[in-house]
């Protein structure tokens, strides 16, 4: 069972897992989500790209630019994987940036931006599997797109399956999923956290107030609460190391 990770760097493997377990399930379309202010995408990227190791040229990692995709490969010298940006839009363009030897894509940290040319994209890839690592595909603060272009989006976003994600909502509680685990709401109680609700969808808004104020462990089968140490103070610390 998924237990809230102590830091960054065991969420990160916590996610492989997950991603691991989903594609083994023939899931195709799939997404990781870390959500902590000012997390930067690169070192994250680096530490979870090992889950597709195994591809090595047959993967093929995207970028929302094509600035992003030159600093990648400034960084990442030597890897036996191909980096893209997502483009422009232009048919022909996107055409070329899939090719038939391509069996997994990574996207590492679309925006809302680029959910055009990636749905684009993802009509090429077809049935292969891809995975967006940290995107940012839902912003209300899009102007000049209609209601239809709007629902467009929304749909292709449904089709998504959220493997793992975790953010924390305060200092003092958090919500989890790590696939094939349902959701899960953790709150600190006496200086512990402990579970105190597992949910089939992403509890949100009134929902998510709800569970907190109630603030009951689910108890475990032996009767004890499902305990974890405080973990936000090492996870900040970890998110600061990364950012330096």
């Amino acid at each position: 069972m998924p237990e809230l990770p102590k830091t960054l760097e065991d969420a990160i493997a916590q996610s492989r897992e997950a991603v691991k377990s989903a594609l083994a399930d023939g899931m195709t379309r799939i997404q990781v989500d870390f959500l902590f202010p000012e997390l930067k995408f690169m070192p994250v990227a680096a530490q979870f790209l090992p889950v597709l190791a195994e591809y090595e040229s047959r993967l093929k990692v995207f970028f929302a630019d094509a600035g992003a995709a030159a600093l990648a490969r400034r960084d990442w010298q030597d890897v036996p994987f191909k980096i893209e940006d997502i483009g422009t839009g232009r048919a022909a363009s996107l055409q070329t940036k899939i090719q038939p030897e391509d069996e997994i894509f990574l996207f590492i940290a679309p925006t809302s931006v680029e959910v055009p040319q990636i749905e684009k994209l993802c009509e090429v890839i077809g049935t292969r599997p891809f995975i967006m690592l940290n995107p940012r595909l839902e912003d209300s603060g899009v102007v000049g797109i209609g209601y239809a272009a709007r629902e467009t989006r929304r749909r292709f976003i449904s089709t998504i399956e959220s493997c793992y994600y975790l953010r924390p909502v305060d200092e003092e509680s958090a919500v989890l999923r790590s696939y094939p685990g349902q959701w899960e709401v953790w709150l600190e109680i006496e200086g512990e956290y402990q579970k105190i609700a597992e949910l089939p969808k992403r509890p949100a808004g009134d929902e998510l107030d709800m569970i907190l104020m109630k603030g009951q462990p689910i108890n475990s089968t032996d009767g004890t609460p499902a305990k974890k140490p405080s973990v936000f103070k090492s996870l900040q610390r970890f998110i600061k190391a990364l950012s330096n």
